[in-house]
């Protein structure tokens, strides 16, 4: 017992230094407790931070907006399933207005648009300001009447004017010819160096209808056609045969493997026979054939 009392005697000089830890332990605790050791109160009302803050907000609108896809000007009949799905057109809005030009019918407004798909009118005002439609809708030319003599009555060849010498004016004599449909004409004449080859290849002119490449045929015909450089069907490779139009890879090797069944063509009708072969271009896929 005396050598445990031992440990807990203190020298003089030893007892004023524990009363000194104390002292400063305890005023330690009073300086904790006493004094607000916080920060200043948040700056929510300083004018720079306020005015940083707003910088902030700007610059995430900036970079938001600039996230969004661009949309610039488009014509809506060209509308993709991709370019409608990024428009926010949902799919059944998409197929109406692809069902639509599936029938060769053209929307010229944004209010025939919206007939056709039934978009909402959210939607069609976000989207109608980037339409774009042909001059010739937007501000289209009034209609000039002259007299024209639309005699339809079929003419022998003799009396016929050639097709490819044929001027827009004299086009315009035939029913159902007007200034656009004429030029459209001329210009595709144009394209093609020496003009048409046939008639047939006026059902490849944009806008003509069945019924007037008829009336077109009574008094116009092609009497120096250009010069085509025709394929053998029976002979061709298909690397021949996907030079001709409306041709590709896959058609070309229908033909083929047709040919070897056959034995050879007979007849170029008989490219009807063909698998996925465009049986309603055969008369302007014809003008690029030949049997010998």
């Amino acid at each position: 017992m005396k050598h445990i009392k031992s440990h807990f005697t203190f020298t003089k000089k030893q007892r004023n230094g524990i009363f000194l830890l104390l002292f400063l332990i305890l005023i330690v605790q009073c300086a904790f407790y006493f004094i607000d050791f916080s920060k200043d109160k948040p700056l929510e009302n300083n004018s720079e931070l306020i005015a940083f803050q707003r910088e902030v907000d700007s610059l995430k609108q900036v970079k938001l907006a600039s996230s969004k896809p661009k949309i610039y000007p488009f014509n809506p009949n060209f509308i993709t399933d991709y370019k409608g799905y990024t428009l926010g057109m949902s799919n059944e809005e998409i197929d109406r207005l692809l069902e639509f030009r599936a029938r060769d019918k053209w929307v010229n407004s944004a209010a025939e648009f919206q007939q056709v798909t039934q978009v909402s009118d959210s939607l069609l005002k976000s989207l109608s300001p980037y339409f774009k439609f042909p001059e010739w809708v937007i501000n289209p030319k009034p209609k000039t009447y002259q007299k024209t003599d639309f005699n339809n009555s079929p003419k022998t060849y003799e009396e016929k004017i050639d097709l490819n010498k044929a001027t827009a004016s004299q086009l315009q004599s035939v029913y159902g010819i007007g200034e656009k449909l004429s030029e459209n004409i001329v210009k595709y004449r144009n394209r093609q160096e020496g003009g048409f080859a046939s008639d047939v290849e006026l059902s490849e002119v944009y806008g003509l209808k069945p019924d007037v490449i008829e009336n077109i045929t009574r008094k116009f015909t092609v009497k120096t056609p250009r010069t085509i450089q025709k394929v053998n069907l029976n002979t061709a490779s298909k690397d021949q045969l996907v030079t001709i139009k409306y041709i590709d890879y896959e058609i070309a090797y229908n033909i083929i493997e047709e040919r070897i069944l056959r034995d050879g063509f007979k007849s170029l009708d008989e490219l009807t026979k063909v698998k996925d072969f465009p049986v309603h271009k055969i008369e302007i896929i014809k003008l690029y054939l030949t049997l010998n």
